[in-house]
């Protein structure tokens, strides 16, 4: 049996918006959090020849930011920083404070050796077929909820242009954001009476740019239940602390289909097919959840609980109803013996599930938020280093890329996926509700005016860089990042911020692009998208992009 393990890594645009806490430090935790511990334990499989073909995903908005001269200055400092709090630490965290510095340093050294090149790290590894890299939409937008067909296509051909550009290569497989799907049908934004139309499914627009597979969760496919709601969330942390929900409580699905096969997903004859892999939710949540699986077990790292100043964890666990303030000391060695553990135990988790489904030629599929191993669970990264260990010394289970199960194994089986996402409830409620729909009413509303303005500003010189900035607003604008901070809880305030930022931005440059704006409103605009440009320096062809989304015209492939 198969076993395809999928990281997906995605940030908002933070870069140029602050430093603490949700501006570049948020992207520096990351990355030295996740990012770059991930690439040193993969780099170190490929060292002893043991096989771990993990399937990371970049954001192109992510991927951007990691290849920004900006990020490796910003990281820099930040490492100075960390290395300063460990100076700082009182006498009885001393010998923590040690286990942090030695972990700083040789991160830091890592980040050196590859010359501050994230994403070629990871591109090396792909090159020498350790790895396989997906694609993603431009900026996490939601793509079921986008008010314009243009608008989605612009979302998968900023995608795929800045995968070949920063990668190499063209992307295979596509992340859906937050695995949010919506059939062919009937659909019109919220309050627009009279606009309802039929628009295309999401697949439909993932074979038109290309892409031969992508993710779902298993409700979706009626292959089982929504794994869960989010609860007391912590920014950064977002997608990772979650429940199953209790079938007694309304939300089980009669389980009609094996998560453990991949389909074929049409909508209509004619329309092409593309692959879908299914999330397997029992091993998904023995690595998610905090409260049933691995990452809440007394001897890992806290998350929660921080010394101020310097921003250090010196904690464990303890308890899952342990005080902050009743926390015990952080042990590594202990949370090293319980990784190796945890490890030995998923391996055999796959291998009861590999009896169980009697057939070679099924695939366990769990897919993550990459920022879970290292940055949430600290141990992660640890915990996987192992588990491709044993997983080489057993025959029951065998780790592969999708590509390769795919080619090997291609799906017959014909499905039509259900709507929604793997958010709360499975649907579209963290990105849609009453909180959250003045969004969506001013994000519609520019998707019309940005969409009648382009042909006539793709054809002037003048005004094509002008409609590039606004492409690029409109696109940080549509992040889902900003519902799901709102929905969460977690400081609503910069989100609200943020969004309302890049829309004046993207409204302001519309305005320019209008008939009858004069000269010198023109030459204004221009001056402005200069400026943002420096601000929001992202995805440096999105005009091309726009011009082939307008037009409907597929990218030439690579």
């Amino acid at each position: 049996m198969d076993f395809v393990l999928m990281l997906h890594s995605h940030l908002p645009y933070v870069l140029n918006h602050g430093r603490w806490p949700h501006g570049s430090d948020w992207l520096c935790e990351a990355a030295l959090d996740t990012y770059l511990p991930l690439l040193e334990q993969l780099r170190a499989l490929s060292a002893d020849g043991v096989a771990s073909p993990v399937m990371v995903g970049f954001t192109p908005v992510l991927a951007n930011q990691l290849n920004s001269p900006a990020f490796r200055q910003e990281l820099e400092a930040y490492c100075e920083q960390r290395l300063a709090a460990c100076a700082e630490a009182p006498a009885s965290l001393l010998h923590l404070a040690d286990f942090w510095r030695a972990r700083f340093q040789r991160l830091r050294a890592l980040f050196h050796a590859i010359d501050g090149d994230l994403t070629g790290a990871f591109r090396a590894l792909e090159d020498e077929g350790r790895i396989e890299i997906v694609g993603s939409a431009a900026t996490h937008g939601y793509l079921p909820l986008l008010g314009r067909d243009e608008s989605i296509r612009l979302q998968l051909a900023v995608g795929r242009d800045e995968h070949r550009r920063v990668f190499g290569r063209v992307p295979r497989g596509c992340w859906l954001p937050e695995c949010a799907y919506r059939p062919r049908g009937r659909w019109a934004p919220a309050g627009a009476e009279g606009r309802e139309r039929v628009r295309s499914g999401i697949e439909e627009h993932l074979v038109a740019w290309g892409f031969r597979y992508f993710f779902t969760d298993a409700h979706l496919a009626h292959a089982g239940t929504p794994l869960g709601t989010y609860t007391e969330v912590p920014l950064g942390a977002e997608r990772f602390d979650v429940e199953r929900q209790d079938p007694s409580h309304g939300i089980a699905m009669r389980v009609t289909r094996s998560p453990y096969t991949a389909y074929r997903v049409i909508s209509r004859p004619g329309a092409g097919a593309v692959a879908v892999l299914v999330r397997d939710p029992e091993s998904s949540m023995q690595v998610w959840s905090r409260h049933r699986g691995y990452p809440g077990d007394e001897w890992y790292l806290e998350f929660h609980k921080i010394r101020w100043p310097g921003g250090l964890k010196f904690w464990r666990v303890t308890g899952p109803t342990t005080d902050l303030g009743a926390k015990a000391p952080y042990q590594p060695q202990r949370a090293g013996e319980r990784a190796d553990l945890h490890a030995r135990h998923f391996t055999d988790l796959l291998g009861r599930l590999a009896t169980a489904a009697r057939s070679r030629d099924s695939v366990i599929v769990a897919p993550f938020d990459t920022e879970l191993f290292g940055h949430w669970w600290f141990e992660g990264v640890d915990f996987l280093g192992t588990l491709y260990r044993r997983l080489a010394g057993q025959q029951a289970v065998r780790p592969v890329t999708a590509s390769h199960h795919l080619e090997e194994q291609p799906p017959r089986q014909k499905m039509r996926l259900g709507s929604g996402s793997w958010g709360a409830n499975g649907d579209d409620s963290m990105w849609l509700n009453p909180g959250t729909a003045w969004m969506w009413q001013r994000l519609w509303a520019l998707e019309d005016a940005f969409w009648e303005a382009a042909p006539a500003a793709l054809r002037s010189e003048t005004t094509r860089p002008v409609l590039a900035q606004a492409a690029r607003e409109l696109l940080l604008a549509q992040a889902s990042d900003w519902q799901f901070i709102i929905s969460t809880g977690a400081v609503p305030d910069y989100a609200v911020r943020r969004f309302t930022l890049h829309c004046d931005d993207t409204a302001g440059l519309i305005d320019a692009l209008q008939p009858g704006a004069s000269d010198e409103e023109v030459a204004a605009a221009r001056r402005r998208a200069e400026e943002l440009g420096r601000r929001d320096d992202v995805f440096p062809n999105v005009v091309d992009s726009v011009e082939a989304a307008l037009l409907r015209r597929q990218p030439a492939r690579a």
